[in-house]
């Protein structure tokens, strides 16, 4: 059984929390890996023709999870939300989709956040958020993490100098534990004014991680470079090695260690919305390092090529499914075939 305490900046040092899980945890006998997300909670009420066609609960770390949970793995998440109806409907909805939701911390007197997203005429989306936190401080309750488990983080909230000292300090737990760190860059250009204040932070995950994504919006708006390669040379291959970078209807780039470098054709398809079809890129990807058995100590000496096509497929398989639906995560459906996959492994 896990040990777990929950923590405060006040009262105790993170990192001699960080110790303390170190001394405590149990070694553990052959059972599924572990995914652990941290990450922002958010109702997205989706407007077609500027009218609500639905509401759903969201997140870009949020919606991967969700469709890992989905689709059989041991999935649990870290976030906050506010003590409202729209709070707990997003902790059922963890709870109903086989993910753990007992390090959300709920703050009394806030309000969850919710976002508009208005779809274009390509299904793509434009967000107008609404967030009640007067008080972030990230308090939660913090999961065991074993060596190979893979931590997902990303977007503004993995660069919040609100709530940087803790998220900064699980990475920390989270590398000296000997986790697979995937970080998904993900910043929108509505941060574009604050590039310059959050550079440290950003580039610092960019240490903390052993597998990057991005899309190509993402670096122009940070480094205003336009191309993978660039981006990879310039701004992440002296951080991290394994670089994924993903341009909408055109190819996926991948570049990683041992000078490893492919493009793959991206999946062409009718699509309904594609709000969540990067974070389930990353469901995918992460979904693949389970199901094909690779290690952080893999991933340090350079997967092959085979391995790199497996895993981008899946990213790709999970990305596509969720653009068919107005729903942020993969279908039951297809959950259910990748589940029934793991379970062939077993």
């Amino acid at each position: 059984m896990a040990n777990l305490l929950r923590f405060d900046k006040k009262e105790i040092s993170f990192f001699v929390l960080c110790s303390t899980f170190r001394n405590f945890a149990p070694k553990r006998e052959k059972e599924m890996r572990k995914v652990i997300g941290i990450g922002e909670t958010i109702l997205d009420i989706i407007f077609k023709d500027e009218q609500p066609i639905g509401a759903v609960p969201g997140g870009s770390v949020f919606n991967g999870v969700i469709s890992l949970g989905r689709a059989g793995i041991n999935a649990s998440f870290i976030s906050e939300t506010g003590n409202d109806r729209v709070g707990r409907k997003i902790i059922q909805f963890l709870e109903d989709n086989n993910v753990d939701a007992s390090s959300i911390n709920v703050y009394p007197e806030s309000k969850s956040p919710v976002s508009l997203a208005f779809l274009n005429e390509k299904n793509d989306a434009e967000y107008i958020f609404f967030k009640d936190h007067p008080h972030d401080r990230l308090d939660f309750v913090l999961p065991e993490i074993q060596a190979d488990d893979i931590v997902m983080f990303g977007s503004y909230y993995a660069v919040n100098p609100v709530i940087r000292p803790q998220v900064q300090g699980f990475l920390d737990y989270a590398r000296d534990n000997g986790a697979i760190i995937y970080y998904d860059v993900n910043f929108r250009s509505s941060h574009q004014n604050e590039v310059v204040k959050l550079n440290a932070n950003i580039l610092e995950n960019l240490e903390y991680a052993d597998i990057v994504r991005g899309s190509k919006e993402d670096f122009e708006v940070m480094f205003n470079k336009h191309d993978a390669e660039t981006v990879y040379k310039a701004q992440i291959s002296f951080y991290c090695k394994n670089f994924i970078y993903t341009q909408g209807a055109e190819p996926v780039e991948v570049r990683g260690t041992g000078n490893f470098a492919r493009q793959y054709p991206a999946t062409q398809m009718e699509t309904v919305s594609t709000i969540g079809a990067g974070d389930n890129f990353n469901a995918g990807f992460v979904y693949g390092l389970i199901k094909y058995g690779i290690t952080r100590e893999m991933l340090e000496a350079g997967l092959t090529a085979e391995q790199w096509n497996g895993l981008i497929d899946l990213a790709q398989q999970f990305s596509a499914n969720v653009c068919k639906s107005i729903n942020n995560s993969i279908d039951q459906d297809f959950a259910n075939q990748k589940k029934h996959d793991l379970k062939l492994l077993i």
